[in-house]
């Protein structure tokens, strides 16, 4: 069934809305090939309880969709999904820790985006272990009941290396595009090898929770076939594709907590029927993954859950939405209502409403540098309201609070709405510092209790008045009893960092509502026990609602003391312990070597690969006169790039101009028989030209080298039975635009200045791909392709030396590596987060390669531009009990700068008391021998 009419896409288009809105959907049902099928029922899905957390449950379910949600089993779902990409978290283990924290924190589902460049190094081969086990990450959403929102591409953007095509394809003469039967073979293979897995995990067939299925299809042309390539493979879920957009928006990161509640709140209020937060979990572009457009290792530090998996600011808006549409079902079918304004137009208003319900919701924004305060009607009274400077609030009005009881208006947000035992639960939030008002239609005059100083009532004409001042990291409690219900309504009043400690929970034998702790991983019920397991991280009191007869409370798997509080909840007697402090070591016992042996005149390349190519499949042409010299044409996809070229005729040569390509914070440096002739690095295009960035990520620069003295006048005197000179040019190419994948990288040409000498060149990259790391962990220098950066490597013979202690004397064009062991030994009980520190200086204008068990942690450019910069060492990979690490640092240096990024040294970037279990990642050492 065709949504609206159909729309041709650019791939950048179609990237730009796949990346935060579900677009055109097809091939939908659990039984049922044709389009997303809508609700089968005679009229509207009403209003009603969302489905209960998914998992592989082996029952079949059937997806629908009307213009207002997502209908699972008939039932009303609000999709509260956040991004996360597996391949950005290189350890397992944690998949499961941010999982958990996305549940946490309001989320149901979870997107994911594949990168085809991680699992193939070469045409038809494919590697779904390890690091790449889809398989284990799709059953380990489903056991942290989260529903998967797949996008296996084959382009996926992300800022991914060639928009995550792997690097094979670029010299395979074939063009990413549906017209090109090549490409298709080549893509067909690739989803059928992600379709076997994902099929066994479908929601629809009960075998795990995968949902929807994001497919590349920039193209309308391309739809039936996709349509027939999916069924033959066996998926049945919902297809996204470009066709047909239900809600055209660009995808935006935002920076703060305010821009955030701005940006989704006002997508509420436009209607949007599947919500995403891009990105819930930025996580690391580790080895050579990230594309030119994202060139650090960070990939986006504006995550909701940072790089070191902790929770940020950003967070306690999408907390508090996400539980919204979770516990309040009234939001899952609004529609538009008559246009309400408020008396300062700074203010703008969106009205909708629910017209089974008859709740109402108000999305109020203001876009000024000030903060406004004004009047807005609201549930038939003109009600006093204050937005923050470009902020804004979601108010509501005659929502259900439990038996008997209905929110006339507030001037804070709902947060959630939930019956436990003899309880009704309602939650509503704010900022600190400012006075929420509560009113509720109450049928009889009520009995309200202060379980807290901070609220005051008045009740007047059938209305409940509560008012409570938001501090700072503080909730209030205010219990309300009548003779017309034997129910207790249970009012929360939180601000921003209270209601990050409010953690609503569904198990099989009822609902829970947990307050306290940094964080609740998952909670069960046995018996009269509620069994908790979470993070803490200063020490808390642990509080919990849970459903008559559970009496006593274990927090990961300790009994705690706790008893019956006057909120109806059990309260723990004594704080739950903090974390206990961690000392990190200092990072000593550096030893150092310096390589660039392939500068060398007598360098033996013989193994090395001949440039002799005279055609090309880039899109870079190649220069009249030259061979081909692009890395790509000679399987080198990744890295570092050397060419040695053997120079005849070159006597009377002045100088040695060498064009190249390279992605963001590439270089070039240039040696003759072993003399340096140089480093370049490409500059900002300027007027007059000279080079620069083309705006697909590529940067294009001509290195000019005027040959010193001594190498002039050896050429010149050089005999006809000399060995010939040789040309030695290593490349930092860096990654490929992922809108430009075909575009040459490494050398282009070389041309000469006082003569025409002629070049036989030879090239050398990385060597085979790492069979545990993958094919973007490594680059192609000496040290890389001799293991220096490898567990075991023998460095017993090396010099002594750290990157603190270079000096002016050590000064060197080429690359110096330094390696060093430390060893942690942190508590089990303990999960904590560890970063390596390059403190940097302006003045060392280096390249760092950081190397930990030999996994590529990423690459610091230093220069005018560098920074301090901090890598996250992911837990598994980095061996946190009482074992040993390997870290080491391939810096590049030109001559002019001290060859080390300065000093270097451990630091703590957070710890809880609880975690999740960590395996180590496997990590090869160096084979001896």
């Amino acid at each position: 069934m065709e949504l609206s009419r159909p729309s041709r896409l650019g791939r950048r288009a179609f990237t730009a809305l796949a990346g935060t809105t579900v677009l055109g959907l097809a091939l939908g049902g659990s039984v049922s090939s044709a389009a997303l099928p809508f609700s089968g029922a005679p009229g509207p899905v009403p209003t009603g309880p969302p489905p209960g957390p998914p998992g592989a449950d082996g029952r079949r379910h059937r997806v629908a969709l009307d213009r207002y949600s997502l209908l699972v089993d008939g039932r009303r779902l609000a999709l509260w999904s956040g991004e996360l990409h597996p391949f950005r978290l290189p350890s397992p283990s944690l998949w499961r820790d941010v999982l958990q924290k996305m549940r946490a924190y309001g989320h149901n589902a979870v997107s994911v985006r594949l990168a085809w460049n991680q699992h193939s190094a070469a045409p038809g081969a494919y590697d779904f272990t390890g690091v790449r086990d889809l398989d284990l990450f799709l059953r380990t959403a489903a056991e942290c009941a989260l529903y998967v929102v797949l996008h296996p591409g084959p382009y996926i953007g992300a800022d991914v290396d060639a928009g995550g095509l792997p690097g094979w394809l670029t010299a395979a003469g074939v063009r990413a595009e549906a017209a090109d039967p090549a490409y298709l073979r080549h893509a067909d293979e690739w989803l059928s090898r992600v379709n076997a897995v994902a099929a066994r995990h479908q929601f629809t067939r009960g075998g795990g929770t995968v949902l929807l299925y994001r497919a590349d299809t920039p193209e309308r042309a391309g739809l039936d076939r996709l349509r027939a390539r999916l069924r033959a493979d066996g998926i049945e879920v919902p297809v996204l594709h470009s066709g047909s957009p239900l809600v055209r928006e660009e995808p935006e990161r935002t920076r703060d907590a305010a821009e955030a509640r701005r940006l989704h709140l006002d997508r509420l209020a436009r209607g949007s029927t599947l919500h995403n937060v891009r990105m819930a979990f930025g996580g690391t572009s580790w080895g050579w993954l990230s594309a030119p457009s994202a060139p650090s290792p960070t990939y986006d530090p504006t995550a909701a859950i940072d790089e070191a998996r902790r929770p940020t600011d950003k967070l306690a808006p999408l907390h508090q939405l996400g539980h919204l549409l979770r516990h309040v079902p009234d939001f899952t079918r609004m529609t538009p209502a008559p246009a309400v304004r408020a008396a300062d137009d700074r203010i703008r208003v969106r009205h909708l409403a629910n017209p089974d319900t008859g709740a109402h919701a108000y999305v109020l924004r203001n876009d000024s540098a000030t903060e406004v305060t004004s009047t807005l009607p609201m549930g038939g009274s003109d009600v006093e309201v204050t937005v923050p400077a470009r902020d804004a609030k979601l108010l509501a009005t005659g929502l259900r609070l439990g038996a008997g009881r209905r929110l006339a208006h507030a001037t804070v947000q709902p947060m959630l709405s939930l019956s436990v035992g003899p309880l009704d639960i309602a939650a509503f939030v704010g900022r600190a510092g400012e006075m929420a008002h509560l009113v509720l239609d109450c049928p009889s005059e009520p009995w309200p209790t202060r379980l807290d100083e901070e609220a005051a009532w008045a009740f007047d004409r059938g209305q409940l008045h509560v008012t409570v001042p938001l501090a700072q990291d503080r909730l209030t409690r205010v219990r309300v009893r009548s003779g017309d219900s034997d129910r207790t309504l249970l009012l929360l009043l939180a601000d921003d960092a209270a209601s990050l400690r409010l953690w609503p929970f569904e198990t099989p034998s009822g609902r829970i509502l947990v307050r306290g702790p940094e964080l609740l991983r998952d909670a069960a019920l046995e018996g009269s026990v509620v069994r908790l397991t979470g993070d803490t991280v200063g020490e808390r009191e642990l509080e919990v609602w849970a459903p008559p007869g559970i009496t006593d409370v274990t927090w990961n798997g300790a009994r705690v003391q706790s008893g019956l509080g006057r909120a109806q909840s059990l309260m723990t007697v004594w704080p739950l312990p903090g974390v206990p402090e961690l000392v990190l070591p200092a990072l000593d016992g550096w030893r150092r070597r310096t390589e660039n042996f392939e500068s060398e005149p007598g360098y033996g390349d013989e193994g090395w690969t001949v440039a002799g190519r005279r055609t090309s499949h880039s899109t870079t042409p190649v220069p009249d006169g030259q061979p081909v010299l692009f890395a790509d044409d000679y399987g080198f996809h990744y890295g570092d790039v050397w060419y040695r070229g053997r120079l005849t005729g070159a006597s009377g040569a002045e100088s040695v101009s060498l064009s190249y390509r390279t992605g963001a914070h590439g270089l070039l440096m240039a040696w003759l028989d072993g003399e340096p002739l140089g480093t370049h690095r490409p500059e900002p295009a300027h007027e007059g030209g000279g080079g620069g960035e083309d705006g697909q990520g590529t940067w294009t620069a001509t290195a000019e080298f005027r040959l010193p003295g001594t190498a002039r006048e050896a050429l010149r005197r050089r005999s006809g039975t000399d060995p010939a000179p040789v040309l030695a040019v290593l490349v930092r190419s860096t990654p490929h635009g992922q809108d430009a994948y075909r575009t040459a990288r490494g050398l282009v040409s070389a041309r000469f200045e006082g003569a025409s000498p002629g070049v036989r060149w030879r090239i050398m990259g990385a060597a085979a791909p790492d069979p545990v790391r993958g094919p973007l962990n490594n680059g192609g220098l000496y040290g890389e392709r001799h293991g220096w950066h490898l567990p075991g490597y023998d460095d017993g013979a090396w010099e002594v030396g750290s990157p603190a202690d270079a000096s002016d004397a050590d000064r060197r064009q080429g690359v110096t590596w330094y390696r060093t062991t430390f060893r942690l030994d942190v508590p089990p009980e303990t999960d904590a987060s560890v970063g390596l520190v390059l403190d940097g200086a302006p003045e060392r204008d280096v390249r760092v390669q950081v190397f930990l068990n030999g996994w590529n942690m990423g690459a610091y450019a230093g220069g005018a531009a560098g920074a301090p910069h901090t890598f996250v060492l992911p837990n598994g990979i980095l061996r946190t009990r009482a074992a040993a690490n390997t870290l080491a640092l391939a810096v590049l240096s030109d001559g002019g700068t001290v060859p080390g990024p300065g000093r270097v040294r451990l630091e703590l970037l957070g710890s809880a008391a609880g975690g999740v279990p960590v395996k180590p990642v496997p990590s090869p050492g160096r084979r001896r021998g």
